[in-house]
């Protein structure tokens, strides 16, 4: 009989279901799009990445790390996705993406302290910047000409050299400004940088199926206005409509 009872097990076994992977979600402490609050995380990222992977259907794990290392953790490896991420040239082709969670303008930050900001990108540039280590807004400081620029670990600690004057300078985007502004956080704009598109991005082995229905689960919840009641949720102003601005890869 037992004999038998093996038997019937290996006959039946190439026609069961196979173990669902898991999709490991990776992101930082970064308020209001992704931080953890009552011993929970949460956040407008958050929110639409839970209810992408449920949608889709994909067993997922979300845990917050500093950035730098959330960040290699999904370049090197396999199954992991890094958010909220911002999308430019150079990274396109290290990772598999799903955009758009966030479409927002980038802005430099100062103290609101009375003083007068940078006239120009020239007197910018001679202030003391800083960022979080592995940010996307490291390579635009860069690009835009800033030599030497502070790093931390996390846009708390950029906060604290900002208003203690270790900082002259901190970028970030309008929405992260807004939500600052609203806690009542003593800064200004100091100059507009250029727009930005931030997703997920996922090891680019990620199986192309995964990504296909993460990204159809996100351009559902922007088209059924999903999105939007996050964002509104929050206190903040939504996405324009994004869901085909050619962002997706």
């Amino acid at each position: 009989m037992k004999t038998l009872l093996l038997t019937l097990c290996l006959s039946l076994a190439p026609f069961s279901a196979p173990h669902a992977e898991t999709l490991h979600f990776v992101t930082e402490e970064y308020a209001p799009f992704n931080y953890s609050r009552d011993g929970r995380i949460t956040g407008i990222a958050v929110e639409q990445v839970e209810a992408m992977a449920k949608a889709a259907g994909i067993d997922y794990t979300i845990e917050i790390m500093p950035w730098a290392r959330a960040f290699a953790l999904a370049e090197k490896q396999p199954m992991n996705c890094v958010f909220t991420t911002g999308y430019n040239r150079e990274r396109a082709a290290r990772f598999a993406w799903v955009n758009p969670l966030l479409k927002d303008e980038m802005v430099l930050l100062k103290r609101k302290d009375g003083s007068k900001g940078p006239a120009s990108l020239r007197e910018a540039l001679a202030m003391k910047v800083g960022s979080q280590r592995g940010d996307f807004a490291v390579e635009a400081l860069e690009q835009l000409g800033f030599k030497e620029i502070d790093l931390a670990a996390d846009i708390d600690i950029s906060m604290r050299k900002l208003l203690s004057g270790r900082i002259d300078l901190l970028p970030t985007s309008i929405k992260t400004y807004e939500n600052l502004v609203n806690q009542g956080q003593p800064v200004e704009k100091a100059m507009l940088m250029a727009g930005q598109v931030y997703g997920i991005a996922c090891h680019k082995d990620t199986p192309p199926d995964l990504i296909e229905r993460l990204q159809a689960a996100l351009d559902a919840l922007i088209v059924d206005g999903g999105q939007d009641r996050i964002f509104t949720a929050y206190g903040l102003p939504p996405n324009t409509r994004t869901a085909d601005n050619g962002t997706k890869k």
